[in-house]
């Protein structure tokens, strides 16, 4: 039986120059429970150590229970703590939501938050910067041309989005002169839009790196309910067992498994969890066992 290709253990963020693990760790819990610097640090430690050196956090991370910014100026501490750790890493931050409006992609505001991000992190450069919901009452050639001068003066080595419907990608890269290196979509066994709505398509034609958040499906693969979800994580199972791995490197596997270079999110913020993220490079999928999982989420038969 012939198996998918493997993950490669490093891949190029779309055509940046930029190269990062093939699965990332998000930010977006991170100050949940009052985190200390310190807990933050081995965090931090954990991912990179394990070989995961895409780090992504956002603006509004934190706004819930510690304050716009919170997570951002958190792991400021952690870089400003240890310099170095800045230099084993791919810094990814995201804005454009500004409570409570909630979004706002204004060429004047947009320059306000890249510099606030950049003043949180304590960073000269954020190696990847997305536009984190798309402002509607947004033109997209104002977008470019903020996103523009914010690379032109090196506050931003590359481009992404998020959230972002195909087409409202495809209208702000037409107008950016550094065009768009990543996209970053939910995407999970239990969420497929975008292996149907053309997002991943477009990923793949433009060269987009996409990067799935939530890509345990909110915690529900881990805890499967609905009889949905338990045959999703039955039909992960079965490849986990088979090849020695926990069911959430299995879905992180699944998800790499997929031709436009899927980089998963990991949302955990234990440490030993962030760093199991990285067992997933060891899942090698055939087709039936990878369409397995896809059918379970369907609910149907292939046609």
């Amino acid at each position: 039986m012939s198996l998918l290709p493997p993950p490669p253990a490093s891949r190029l963020l779309g055509d940046s120059g930029l190269a990062i693990s093939p699965i990332a760790w998000g930010m977006w819990r991170l100050t949940e429970g009052g985190a200390t610097a310190d807990q933050a640090a081995r965090r931090v430690h954990a991912a990179l150590d394990a070989g995961i050196t895409l780090l992504d956090t956002a603006d509004i991370y934190g706004f819930g229970d510690s304050g716009f910014g919170a997570a951002e100026s958190l792991l400021g501490e952690v870089l400003r703590a240890e310099p170095a750790l800045r230099q084993r890493m791919v810094l990814a931050t995201k804005g454009g939501i500004r409570p409570p409006l909630p979004y706002d992609q204004s060429p004047d505001y947009l320059a306000q938050a890249i510099d606030a991000s950049l003043q949180r992190l304590g960073v000269e450069t954020i190696d990847l910067w997305q536009v984190h919901r798309p402002d509607i009452l947004a033109h997209p050639q104002e977008v470019a041309r903020a996103l523009d001068d914010a690379v032109a003066a090196g506050k931003i080595r590359a481009l992404g989005v998020s959230n972002f419907t195909v087409m409202q990608t495809a209208a702000l890269n037409h107008f950016l002169g550094r065009k768009l290196v990543a996209s970053q979509p939910e995407i999970s066994p239990l969420r497929l839009a975008c292996f149907e709505n053309g997002e991943l398509d477009q990923a793949m034609m433009l060269g987009l790196t996409p990067l799935a958040w939530s890509p345990l499906g909110g915690g529900r693969l881990a805890d499967p309910q609905s009889p949905r979800d338990k045959a999703v994580a039955a039909a992960l199972d079965a490849v986990a067992r088979d090849q020695g791995v926990s069911r959430m490197a299995a879905a992180y596997g699944w998800l790499m498994a997929h031709p436009a270079g899927i980089v998963p999110i990991v949302g955990s913020q234990n440490p030993a969890r962030i760093a199991e993220g990285m067992e997933a490079l060891k899942v090698r999928w055939s087709r039936q066992d990878w369409y397995g999982v896809l059918v379970a989420a369907r609910g149907e038969a292939l046609p």
